[in-house]
């Protein structure tokens, strides 16, 4: 995401770093440059100007203009500003009711991805601890009921199953009932969307929160309908006073604008970004980590709390034993793959690191996992085992079963072998801190 405007930003602020002194006229460029830039990525005009005001006005300030590198300081003022337009350093916390259970409302336009959300947002509640009820209010569109059941199901979550011929509020009102004596702390209702924003919406999404009395009520949003999710935000907000937007579809070919615009505009807060089409790909929107991506500055927190929820401490700790002794197998290697796939799209992983912001999913070999893991699955135990033993037929036989080359063959086994010479090095006590090794210690 992002992947236009970040890379305009960057070549803006990389030019700037090398000015041993930001001038009036400097700064006059470097702010047209960002205009265009912002501009071209559907960031609402008022926006744009917002930010832009605040740039310049900091950066002639005396802390620049007295600074030993002015050019970096000025790069440091875009950051603050732009992630005090997102919302500020600190994400924007769900609010829970004072006695549960409490109710979210998903609200927004068809299309924009709201039954996928309230699955998102019912394991993403589920993972923190709580125990959600999934309420499927939309009896509009036909199979959106049988929808929201399929993507519980996939994520082991309890769906309610309304009654036939029921109004959208006698559903969301039994389901609460059915919640609160059954033991479930939160309730996620997804709501009926149109293709367009009608008195008729309007009305039932008021009753609705005058039925259940919602801890929250989220917009969704399609991030790729730019300033349109921005205006549908505004109208939902006057109608029902939302408390929290969800973006989706921020893997997608986004312009960003939308996530940019939106909370400024509307002064409703983002509060979640849907990041891919798995149930997992859902996270708390982090102001600043996300300028960090769009500046090439990574996001190594964001990356570190990806890792901790696929990697098995217990698997961690065998691979660190194994690793001791030196049995790194490629059986340990296949695990290994395993795990890295289950966080996502590697561009993802990827563009959390720092200066790798704008490595795109065209640059990086995204099927090299996927090969790596047949030829691997294509091997015997013996051969997984010690790889010393493939001989010319063995990598034949290996190369029929995984539909790869002999030399696809060979280069993973020359990559194994680096990666196995690279953990003989890690494991030297002079490269540990504290007797733990490096990305597996515990």
């Amino acid at each position: 995401m992002f992947e236009n405007l970040s890379e305009k930003l960057q070549n803006v602020l990389r030019n700037l770093k090398g000015e041993a002194r930001v001038s009036e006229a400097v700064l006059a460029a470097t702010l047209r440059e960002l205009r265009m830039a912002l501009l071209e990525a559907d960031v609402h005009v008022g926006v744009v100007k917002a930010l832009l005001d605040g740039l310049r006005a900091k950066a002639l300030g005396e802390e620049v203009l007295r600074s030993l590198s002015p050019g970096q300081q000025v790069v440091k003022i875009v950051r603050d500003e732009l992630a005090l337009l997102l919302g500020g350093a600190t994400p924007a916390a769900l609010r829970f009711a004072s006695r549960p259970p409490s109710v979210f409302m998903l609200v927004g336009l068809q299309g924009s991805g709201k039954t996928t959300t309230a699955g998102k947002l019912g394991l993403w509640l589920k993972n923190s601890g709580h125990y959600p009820f999934l309420v499927p209010a939309d009896v509009y569109r036909p199979a959106a009921i049988e929808q929201l059941i399929r993507v519980g199901k996939a994520s082991g979550l309890k769906v309610h199953e309304p009654e036939r011929g029921a109004s959208p509020v006698q559903i969301a009102q039994a389901a609460a009932l059915q919640a609160r004596r059954s033991g479930y702390d939160t309730v996620v209702v997804d709501t009926a969307g149109r293709l367009h924003i009608d008195a008729e919406l309007m009305d039932e999404l008021r009753a609705l929160k005058a039925a259940v009395e919602p801890a929250e009520i989220l917009f969704v949003a399609d991030a790729m309908t730019g300033q349109d999710a921005v205006r549908s935000a505004g109208e939902f907000h006057r109608a029902v006073d939302l408390t929290g937007v969800v973006l989706t579809k921020m893997d997608g070919d986004s312009r960003g604008g939308a996530a940019l615009s939106i909370g400024h505009v509307t002064g409703v807060r983002l509060k979640f970004l849907g990041t891919g089409e798995r149930p997992s790909e859902f996270e708390v929107f982090h102001p600043d980590r996300l300028v960090g991506r769009i500046l090439g500055m990574g996001d190594l927190l964001g990356l570190i709390e990806k890792a901790e929820e696929v990697f098995d401490e217990e698997q961690a700790a065998v691979l660190e034993r194994k690793l001791r002794k030196e049995e790194f197998t490629l059986e340990s290697f296949r695990d290994q793959i395993r795990m890295i796939r289950k966080m996502g799209p590697l561009s993802g992983i990827v563009s959390m690191l720092p200066g790798m912001g704008n490595i795109r999913e065209a640059d990086l070999d995204s099927g090299a996992m996927v090969r790596a893991l047949a030829i691997v699955d294509s091997m015997t135990s013996r051969e997984r085992a010690a790889p010393q033993v493939l001989n010319g037929s063995r990598k034949r036989r290996i190369a029929r079963g995984s539909g790869q080359s002999v030399q696809e063959i060979n280069r993973l086994l020359k990559q194994f072998a680096q990666m196995k010479r690279m953990m003989r090095t890690l494991k030297d006590p002079r490269t540990r801190k504290g007797g733990k090794l490096p990305f597996f210690g515990r």
